[in-house]
């Protein structure tokens, strides 16, 4: 790992999810720092804002970002609109940046490399994120749920999203590695 001292300002993502929250934080565009997948079993929100704050302690993110929670924008439950929720009052007193995207403009963010679904989105993250492409899991038949592995991929696709809000040559390097 980088010295904190010598890194540059980190963008943060969190994708709660029923089993627990999958975060990355990029030190660019296109430049993952670190990763992981958070199983939690018992007081989910309260466990997962722990580890969390433990998280922006630690990385000292200059953004945090989140994919859109609030019932108008999302179909997310009540608990991680609740989650979520905490965390923008977590990063507010942190004074940490947030940034909030729906599905929509993560969708239109990668259209432009011709992902569209989640699974084509994830696969567009894993050519790009080169530490994520063992990770990738198979396509998801109607049946099954979704594998936990996504939340990896969901949080790394805000982080992109986000940085595509910023500057265009983000979105010329995805389709450039298409």
């Amino acid at each position: 790992m980088n010295a904190p001292s010598t890194r540059l300002p980190l963008t943060f993502s969190v994708y709660p999810t029923a089993r627990g929250f999958g975060w990355i934080a990029f030190e660019g565009p296109l430049a993952p720092y670190d990763w992981e997948l958070v199983e939690i079993t018992k007081d989910k929100n309260v466990a997962a804002l722990r580890r969390i704050e433990e998280l922006i302690e630690r990385l000292q993110p200059e953004t945090l970002v989140l994919e859109a929670f609030e019932r108008r924008n999302s179909a997310r439950s009540d608990r991680i609109a609740n989650l979520c929720r905490a965390l923008v009052s977590l990063a507010a007193s942190r004074g940490v940046e947030v940034a909030i995207y729906g599905r929509r403009d993560i969708e239109t963010c990668f259209a432009t490399v011709g992902a569209r679904t989640r699974h084509e989105i994830a696969e567009a993250v894993a050519r790009h994120v080169e530490g994520l492409r063992e990770r990738l899991p198979k396509k998801r038949l109607p049946w099954n749920s979704e594998d936990r592995r996504m939340a990896l991929f969901n949080a790394a696709a805000l982080v992109i999203t986000h940085y595509a809000r910023l500057s265009a040559s983000v979105l010329d390097d995805l389709r450039d590695a298409a």
